[in-house]
C-alpha cells in the first residue's frame, strides 16, 4: 500500500443529493420541499420556533457579558519553557521574546502579548520579556538566576498622569471664566 492509494471504504461516504435538477432526477421542480408554505420558500428561519409558545431562549434570563475589547494573551508555563530549552529549541543565553518563542514553536500564536505562569519547574538561567507574569513565575525565574522583564505598563499607572495633565488646563480655564463673569 502506498500513501497515494489510501482511500475510504466503498459506501463510507454517500454523495450529496443534488436537488432542483429537472423532473427526471426525482428531486426536481419543488426540490423535496413540497408545495407552498413558509418552509418551501427561501430565507426561512424557524429555529427556536415552538408553535407560538414562548421559546426557550426567551424564557431563560440573560446572563453574563462578553467584552469585545478585551486583550487575549498567549500563555506560557515555566515547565514548557524548560522543556524547550532542554530540547534546544531556544537558546537560554539570549533574551527570550514572544517572537522568538513563536518562531521556535513554544507558543502557538502571537496574540496581544505573552503571560508567564508558574506551572512546572525551571532550572535554566533565562531573561524573558513578557506582557505579564504571575508572582510565583517571577519568583521561580529569579530563583533559577534569571530575570523577567514585563514590557506592558499597568493601565491605571500609565493613564493617571495624562488624565491629570488634561484636567489641569480645563480647571484653569474654568477659574478664569468665573473671574471674568464676576467683574
Amino acid at each position: 500500500m502506498k500513501l497515494n492509494e489510501i482511500r475510504d471504504n466503498d459506501g463510507a461516504h454517500r454523495s450529496r443529493t443534488r436537488v432542483g435538477r429537472g423532473i427526471g432526477s426525482g428531486k426536481g421542480k419543488t426540490g423535496g420541499r413540497g408545495y407552498k408554505g413558509q418552509k418551501s420558500r427561501s430565507g426561512v428561519s424557524l429555529l427556536g420556533f415552538e408553535g407560538g409558545q414562548m421559546p426557550l431562549y426567551r424564557r431563560l434570563p440573560k446572563r453574563g457579558f462578553n467584552n469585545h475589547f478585551r486583550k487575549q494573551y498567549a500563555e506560557l508555563n515555566i515547565g514548557r519553557l524548560q522543556q524547550a530549552i532542554d530540547d534546544k529549541k531556544v537558546d537560554a543565553k539570549k533574551p527570550l521574546t514572544q517572537e522568538i518563542l513563536v518562531e521556535a514553536g513554544v507558543v502557538r500564536k502571537s496574540q496581544d502579548g505573552l503571560r508567564l505562569f508558574a506551572k512546572g519547574e525551571l532550572k535554566a538561567k533565562v531573561t524573558i520579556q513578557v506582557a505579564g507574569a504571575s508572582k510565583a513565575a517571577v519568583e521561580a525565574v529569579e530563583k533559577a538566576g534569571g530575570k523577567v522583564e514585563i514590557s506592558a505598563p499597568a493601565p491605571e499607572a500609565a493613564e493617571a498622569p495624562e488624565a491629570a495633565k488634561a484636567e489641569k488646563p480645563k480647571a484653569e480655564a474654568k477659574k478664569a471664566k468665573e473671574e471674568t463673569t464676576e467683574e
